[in-house]
């Protein structure tokens, strides 16, 4: 995933094609919320020009995030379509879209990979089993977790007086 100017300036009449698989397992340092990753399917071309390469990319895997409401793991599948064009020579030209800029004469892939993986990553996910096994617990002393169903079916027992008030009129 890192190629030198001079390598891609010699695959410019040939073209590049990238079938990977990476491992990014520093991204759970990176985001606290990411708990593990999958190795990354990235798939695509390089378009070189003299003065620049675009990568048209997919990139697949999948992540282990924390439910939201039980803590447990809950896998997310990600699947990134995306383009990105690195500039190879220095130029005054102002351009239009976003562009990546080379350190050393090294185009490197990685990080504009793990920046779009972390951008992917919702803000809450949330479990589809019941009582998983090592969730948060769901009660305590002197609580526990209401649904929205629980909390419109139960009335406030310092307004339940007046939930007889109105039986009595229509009577």
């Amino acid at each position: 995933m890192k190629w030198s100017v001079h390598q891609l300036r010699k695959l410019q009449s040939k073209g590049l094609t990238i079938d990977e698989k990476v491992d990014l397992s520093d991204i759970v340092k990176r985001d606290g919320e990411i708990r593990d990753i999958s190795p990354v399917h990235i798939t695509g071309r390089g378009d070189i020009f003299s003065t620049h390469v675009t990568f048209h990319l997919r990139i697949q895997g999948e992540l282990i995030l924390p439910c939201a409401r039980t803590l447990v793991d809950v896998p997310y599948e990600f699947d990134i379509e995306t383009d990105e064009t690195f500039i190879l020579t220095s130029t005054d030209e102002e351009t239009g879209e976003d562009v990546h800029y080379i350190e050393q004469d090294i185009v490197d892939l990685q990080p504009v990979v793990e920046e779009l993986i972390v951008l992917q990553v919702p803000i809450q996910v949330f479990s589809d089993e019941q009582n998983p096994e090592g969730a948060a617990p769901q009660s305590g002393h002197d609580w526990q977790v209401i649904t929205e169903e629980d909390q419109e079916q139960k009335v406030d027992p310092r307004l339940s007086v007046l939930q007889d008030y109105f039986k009595d009129k229509k009577d």
